[in-house]
């Protein structure tokens, strides 16, 4: 018996998520971030959250929303430059921030789904990040040890995914988006268009409906560009 994984919208999608819960948003900058599902934590007012993301959002969209509402308790993030209330927060003290190299990120998110329960990296030794961690040499070079990362929640955004929960990500969406969808206890993924079971080619499926609990097509994306710059216009 196939197991009914389709909700109707966000707010079903969401139901449970509680306040004091760790969750994994998927997305890279404003890149395949699950807006609808974010705007559904704000609506819910849940607080005190522990949010895993390689980026918080900027001010006014994304993760920014839940800043701004004071939702967040601890970001385990990457890259947090385009935010200024997130800077705010942690210069003040009010947000406990663990900023983690990119690369080690994406791996313990990888190795949490994995099953794997740390792992040893040359990245960060002999700065802040390696402190209190154990060091190890390999091939005669300092690594140190790097624990996975789950979440209550893993909240991921795909460009089209089918009623069994397989999901195909596009272009750039494809970065954080798979690793964390496999290490959620509960993944939500919101998709742009919901297929109905075969239409996707198999070969081309980037995260397996297995690690899908609920899905559900949102509409309106923004698509947002952090910062655009264009060159002048040629006389």
């Amino acid at each position: 018996m196939a197991i009914h994984k389709v909700v109707s919208n966000a707010e079903e999608a969401c139901k449970g998520i509680e306040s004091g819960m760790t969750l994994m948003l998927g997305g890279f900058g404003l890149c395949g971030i699950p807006e609808k599902s974010i705007e559904q934590l704000v609506k819910m007012g849940v607080k005190d959250l522990t949010c895993i993301s390689n980026n918080a959002g900027v001010d006014d969209f994304g993760l920014g929303l839940l800043l701004q509402g004071r939702q967040i308790k601890k970001m385990i993030s990457s890259y947090v430059g385009e935010n200024d209330e997130f800077e705010r927060q942690m210069l003040s003290g009010e947000l406990e921030v663990d900023l983690i190299p990119q690369g080690s990120l994406a791996e313990r998110c990888r190795a949490g789904g994995a099953g794997i329960p740390a792992f040893f990296t040359p990245a960060g030794f002999g700065t802040e990040v390696g402190e209190g961690k154990e060091m190890r040499e390999f091939n005669g070079k300092p690594h140190i040890l790097e624990t996975a990362l789950t979440a209550d929640y893993a909240i991921v955004k795909a460009w089209k995914g089918d009623t069994a929960g397989n999901l195909i990500y596009k272009a750039t969406a494809r970065n954080f988006n798979p690793l964390m969808a496999m290490a959620g206890t509960i993944t939500i993924a919101e998709v742009e268009e919901l297929v109905p079971i075969g239409e996707l080619d198999p070969n081309e499926i980037h995260t397996p409906g297995i690690f899908v609990q609920r899905i559900f097509q949102g509409d309106g994306y923004e698509k947002r560009i952090e910062q655009r710059t264009v060159r002048p216009k040629a006389q």
